[in-house]
């Protein structure tokens, strides 16, 4: 089923979601291979040490940073243009995004990017807090994941893919 949609914007829209796409999978790797085993304080404490985890780690959060840094200044920008919208600033973009369904709550995404700051900044600084930081990031990971499959669909709807 084809909507109507501005053709002007459909390129930059394909191009965000490819990279989306990309950044998705490599993220999704990431995550597969980090969460394998059980993450506790013990598991955090011994990141010092560890080298292989700490590199785990450090591909995860930048992976993350960069998907959910993509999704909202790149991706949904790109596809609100596509339909007309013209969202000023990220909270514009997510509430936009919300109203469109193509982010569940506007508040989650904005706590996710509260998130990847956290695990930026308290990676090896106060295990208790990164150990949250960490397990919260699981169900953001699957979130984040989930709106670049929600945009594919969005991409298929206007025919573009």
């Amino acid at each position: 089923m084809n909507v109507d949609y501005l053709p002007e914007h459909a390129n930059s829209a394909l191009i965000a979601l490819d990279l989306a796409e990309r950044e998705a999978n490599h993220l999704q790797y990431t995550y597969r291979t980090l969460y394998t085993e059980p993450i506790d304080l013990a598991w955090v404490a011994a990141l010092a040490k560890r080298e292989d985890l700490a590199e785990k780690i450090d591909a995860f959060v930048g992976r993350f940073g960069s998907l959910q840094d993509h999704i909202g200044e790149k991706l949904l920008p790109a596809f609100a243009r596509l339909i007309g919208g013209q969202p000023k600033s990220l909270l514009d973009v997510i509430a936009f995004a919300e109203r469109m369904e193509w982010v569940d709550n506007a508040e989650e995404f904005i706590g996710v990017r509260k998130l990847r700051n956290l695990l930026v900044h308290e990676y090896m600084a106060d295990t208790v807090l990164f150990l949250d930081a960490l397990l919260a990031a699981r169900p953001a990971t699957e979130m984040l994941i989930g709106i670049v499959t929600v945009m594919k669909r969005e991409a298929q709807k206007y025919g573009l893919v």
